[in-house]
């Protein structure tokens, strides 16, 4: 059975849901580390003022007994605090839509008399659904020793250019500042740089880097486009509101390079077959290859901005200037984690799909049994084939 997930709620919503289907029964669940990852996506530079107010808990409802899935879906729920303030509470109209954000576009498509539904389950509160998620998967990952983190690489200008070269090092520094970049003077520079951005009554966007470490070669496929890992990881990336471009290893830098010097050579140690780089990101021909699995998701400058921006009112007709809508001044630190989780479950996914079992202990045989990336394991017969007689 393939991996899959439903969320639902909305931003000033009772509460937001995710269901997980697939999971093998006996998996043990650490619900303080999944709050810990829901703690983490409401903290960093460039928050704003809701996240003084929320402050997530999930509650598990089924799927869990005595610690372990049982196999069943798992259904999880995070309560919105701040909808006390907003239940049965007359609702002013939202007529003018903001620039960049979803609410025209919702409106022509499913009809609303007024702004506000599509805003409502726009809005990246969703993503504490997805992180939750994530954390589950990120826990079934690590029984079989993959480790998933992230960090930023640039906020607005500014970009990191001293990131250690150990990746469990990035992550451990990235944690250490609430911009949740590895490079010390690279974060000191992104923080002076939001604090600009909000006495400017503006808004910025970033990079932020998620590395999956672990992965064995074989996940993905080459044979169908929708089996490719690297458009899978694309594809869920991309899905997290305001990422606009998602990059596997070094690609855009791969498209500036001649073919001798874009590609990751192949050596011998010993019998390992090992890589001195890893441009492709550990993704070739939509597989993984036993290298660490690189992510790089690019997100815009958030919507809703305090300084006003041309619209139309959509009541009137007339041209009008937007309404500011709570949010953040930069979201970039705290999408690390929703980045992470998207990650994590189509890795989670990709790994059943390939392994499949209905307990934890037949997935960890199963996986304990794959090749890996050795010449005994990899040999050919260097014999001559005829195709098509």
């Amino acid at each position: 059975m393939p991996l899959r997930f439903l969320t639902a709620g909305e931003s000033h919503g009772p509460e937001v849901v995710a269901i997980l289907e697939g999971l093998p029964a006996g998996l043990p669940v650490d619900l303080d580390a999944l709050n810990r990852d829901l703690a983490r996506r409401q903290k960093g530079a460039g928050a704003g003022p809701r996240m003084r107010i929320e402050r997530d808990r999930a509650r598990i409802v089924s799927g869990v007994l005595e610690g372990r899935t049982t196999g069943a879906p798992v259904a999880i729920l995070i309560p919105n605090r701040d909808h006390a303030k907003w239940r049965g509470r007359a609702v002013p109209p939202f007529t003018t839509p903001r620039p960049g954000h979803g609410d025209l576009a919702a409106r022509l498509k499913y009809g609303y008399r007024d702004l506000r539904p599509g805003l409502e389950r726009a809005s990246a509160r969703e993503t504490a659904a997805r992180v939750a998620v994530g954390a589950l998967c990120k826990q079934l990952l690590a029984q079989v020793g993959i480790r998933v983190g992230g960090y930023v690489v640039a906020i607005g200008p500014v970009q990191a250019t001293a990131l250690p070269e150990d990746i469990p090092t990035r992550w451990q520094q990235a944690e250490a500042n609430p911009v949740r970049c590895p490079d010390p003077a690279a974060a000191e520079a992104m923080q002076a740089e939001i604090e600009r951005a909000k006495r400017e009554r503006d808004t910025l966007g970033g990079v932020i880097e998620a590395v999956a470490l672990g992965v064995p070669p074989g996940l993905g496929s080459h044979v169908h486009w929708d089996r490719r890992l690297d458009a899978r990881l694309a594809a869920a990336v991309m899905s997290i509101p305001a990422i606009k471009g998602v990059e596997i290893g070094a690609g855009w830098q791969q498209a500036r390079l001649r073919g001798t010097q874009a590609h990751d050579a192949i050596r011998r140690r010993g019998d390992a077959l090992v890589r001195p780089t890893n441009r492709a990101g550990g993704i070739e021909a939509g597989i993984s290859n036993g290298q660490p699995i690189v992510v790089r998701a690019a997100m815009k400058p958030i919507a809703s901005t305090l300084t006003p921006q041309p619209t139309v009112d959509l009541a009137t007709g007339a041209e009008t200037e937007t309404r500011y809508e709570r949010s953040d001044f930069c979201p970039v630190p705290r999408a690390v984690p929703v980045v992470e989780a998207m990650l994590a479950f189509v890795l989670a996914d990709a790994l059943l799909e390939k392994v499949g079992g209905d307990t934890l202990d037949e997935v960890r045989a199963r996986v304990a049994a794959l090749p890996r990336a050795t010449w005994p394991e990899a040999r050919v017969d260097g014999q001559p084939h005829r195709f098509w007689e």
